[in-house]
């Protein structure tokens, strides 16, 4: 299973949105991210990029 970490603008630390990410959706201009457990982060912005390698997200907003 591959799991993604979200992060705001660069991979920082204090910029992670999410982590465990497992199902990405984009609706309108918001973004929602829904964990391993289930629980859903709504992101009003825009995908930059996705490193399925790395296991990484960045979005910008």
């Amino acid at each position: 299973m591959c799991l993604s970490a979200v992060y705001k603008n660069e991979v920082r630390d204090e910029n992670l949105l999410a982590k465990n990410v497992a199902d990405i959706r984009v609706d309108g201009g918001k973004i929602v991210f829904t964990d391993l457990m289930g629980v859903r982060t709504v992101f009003d912005g825009s995908l930059e990029k996705v490193d399925l390698m790395d296991n990484y997200v960045i979005v910008r907003g």
